[in-house]
């Protein structure tokens, strides 16, 4: 990860954040599920997490047919 310029824990919270958008598009799992899918235990934190990465809600994202 060194190569690009981002650190492991950056790495893993944005293949993550890129994984959970990508559930939320083509899959019908909620929010939970999602969260857990992508190694969340606490849907509140993930949503969070998801907010911050992508700059919208976890249901927002969905609604926006990303």
């Amino acid at each position: 990860t060194e190569t690009l310029g981002i650190s492991p824990k950056q790495y893993i919270i944005k293949y993550r954040m890129e994984k959970a958008g990508d559930l939320l598009t083509q899959t019908t799992m909620n929010v939970s599920e999602t969260a857990r899918a992508v190694g969340y235990e606490d849907p509140f934190s993930f949503s969070k997490a998801f907010k911050k990465f992508h700059g919208v809600s976890p249901m927002e994202w969905r609604s926006s047919n990303h």
